[in-house]
């Protein structure tokens, strides 16, 4: 069955925040900028020695682009107050004009969280930790109540922080639970190729089918939750193997974000903006008719 909700493609990368190198870093996510790409992504391991903060980053980033979209990828929850995280994006995102989304997770590598002073919680407590963190998240910006009274998470009427745009709040989801709180509360959903091609040939259709009906039954529609997707890198297949493979994912599955890593390649943005992304837009932009 063929899936495309007709969302505007948009490409972008994914950089390691390497603390080794930080100009390198920066330079990458310039070329994202340069090269035509709507974004540039960063891991959030705050416990990891060898990255640079990622909020940190992103802010210095925002002030060396002009035109791309900043976003963790994803914001370690555990990690990130929320209350405090909804101000930051809605700061940065007046800062840099409109340009800020927000990846968020639930949190893995619990031993390094904890090692951070975060609170280790299981599976099922990681999930409900990230209905209240979106709740508050959603509060602060003024889109829903100033009043959460959560388990893990409290807002007890804060005044309001309203973002300059519709900041996007993108989960990272794998497991069903997870999956039904990216339709029901979610604007788009992040997983990685590599992770959900492990999970059996047919995740992809399922996980969408999740999201589609947990969307539903609150009330949305399965077209409110962009399709994001961390892809490889552009060295892993020639640029016309990429292009095929990943019309057929928009098409067939309705991904229209492809996202790659790979940033040890110095050709990473330039073949990505000139050679990849151009060649699925115009194959889309056929099977929908549209004008290129």
């Amino acid at each position: 069955m063929t899936m495309d909700y007709g969302h505007e493609l948009k490409f972008g990368t994914f950089i390691t925040p390497d603390i080794s190198d930080p100009g390198r870093t920066v330079d990458l996510a310039v070329a994202t900028d340069t090269h035509g790409l709507d974004l540039a992504t960063f891991q959030d391991h705050p416990y990891q020695s060898r990255f640079l903060d990622t909020w940190t980053l992103m802010s210095y980033v925002g002030a060396r682009t002009e035109r791309i979209s900043l976003s963790p990828n994803v914001a370690n929850l555990p990690l990130r107050p929320p209350a405090v995280l909804a101000r930051s994006a809605a700061s940065l995102d007046a800062l840099t004009g409109g340009r800020v989304e927000l990846g968020l997770g639930a949190g893995a590598f619990w031993d390094a969280i904890d090692a951070m002073g975060g609170r280790r919680l299981t599976p099922p407590q990681a999930v409900a930790a990230l209905r209240e963190g979106i709740a508050v998240i959603r509060g602060v910006w003024g889109q829903g109540t100033n009043h959460v009274d959560g388990e893990y998470h409290f807002l007890h009427g804060a005044k309001p922080a309203a973002p300059k745009h519709p900041i996007g709040i993108w989960v990272g989801a794998y497991k069903p639970a997870m999956l039904r709180v990216t339709g029901t509360l979610a604007d788009g959903w992040l997983p990685s190729l590599g992770q959900i091609r492990a999970q059996g040939g047919e995740a992809l259709g399922s996980a969408n089918a999740r999201i589609d009906d947990a969307a539903t039954s609150a009330g949305r529609s399965p077209t409110d939750v962009r399709r994001l997707l961390n892809v490889g890198g552009v060295d892993d297949l020639p640029p016309s193997e990429w292009a095929k493979k990943l019309t057929e994912l928009a098409l067939e599955h309705g991904f229209s974000t492809f996202i790659f890593s790979g940033d040890d390649s110095p050709r990473f943005p330039a073949v990505i903006g000139a050679e990849i992304a151009p060649a699925i837009r115009a194959e889309v932009a056929a099977e929908r008719g549209d004008a290129v």
